[in-house]
């Protein structure tokens, strides 16, 4: 189970996607061309990966078993950080992967 709110994380793209809900996942993916390689970080640090189920047409989130941890999420969110250049980079740190989600709800 997903445990919300999520990250959306673009293959080649730093920039994070904050996700609140499965219907913001949705509205957010709606216009986007994904690739085979983007991912979803979910709140307890579960990666799932986009796929899309044909009938109906939908997205669906695929667990791949890939468990990200504090520290890691936290990198993801340095690398977001600076393209914007508006914080100290070795401020950034978070004790948890919900911690670390929550921060980009802004």
């Amino acid at each position: 189970m997903i445990s919300w709110p999520c990250l959306l994380k673009l293959d080649g793209d730093d920039e994070l996607i904050f996700l609140d809900s499965e219907q913001n996942f949705l509205a957010e993916c709606f216009d986007l061309i994904l690739c085979e390689d983007d991912y979803v970080v979910d709140s307890k640090g579960l990666c799932y990966l986009i796929g899309s189920i044909m009938k109906p047409k939908k997205l669906a989130l695929i667990n791949t078993k890939r468990v990200l941890d504090a520290a890691e999420v936290t990198q993801l969110i340095r690398c977001h950080e600076f393209k914007k250049a508006e914080f100290c980079l070795t401020k950034i740190h978070f004790l948890t992967v919900s911690d670390a989600i929550q921060a980009l709800s802004y």
